[in-house]
């Protein structure tokens, strides 16, 4: 195991999923959350107390460069402290290759944009992000247009509860 994987894999056992952790967590300032998708990337945004997060329109990912010129310029436009991303594990909390590969664009982020970047289990978020959906009334189109910035408003509420509490 590389030295960076070993950090990783003992930050997580020490439930500190932060892939940086240059400003407090329970600083105030809005957070930006991403559900990196393969196509699409979920987005939302915390106010600035950080006690509500409410979803964005997605981004559609085609490249690496477009994907961070729209994240830097969601930073930019709230004035985002620090970007939360899903970590995808498995039920069992296994890492697999989408989790190293969440890992890797999280450091990318982390030295292209300057701000801290955190990392928080996304497990079963897209189930419950559906559930809520269906439950406003929202019909199957819908949900699947809304469905992964929803996930990413719970990844980010999740992440939140987690660092206040």
């Amino acid at each position: 195991m590389s030295r960076r994987a070993l950090w990783f894999a003992q930050m997580e056992e020490a439930g500190k999923l932060a892939a940086s952790s240059t400003s407090p967590l329970n600083a105030q300032g809005r957070l930006l959350a991403l559900d990196l998708g393969e196509k699409r990337i979920g987005v939302a945004v915390s106010d600035e107390l950080r006690i509500t997060a409410r979803p964005l329109p997605i981004i559609l990912r085609r490249s690496w460069k477009e994907l961070l010129r729209e994240v830097a310029k969601l930073v930019e436009s709230f004035g985002a402290m620090g970007i939360v991303i899903g970590l995808p594990l498995s039920l069992d909390g296994a890492a697999g290759s989408a989790a190293e590969s969440v890992r890797n664009l999280s450091e990318k982020f982390r030295l292209s944009l300057g701000v801290p970047v955190y990392l928080q289990d996304e497990r079963l978020t897209t189930f419950a992000a559906e559930a809520n959906l269906r439950s406003a009334g929202l019909d199957q189109d819908q949900i699947k247009r809304e469905v992964d910035s929803e996930a990413a408003a719970i990844i980010l509420r999740d992440f939140i509860g987690r660092t206040q509490s």
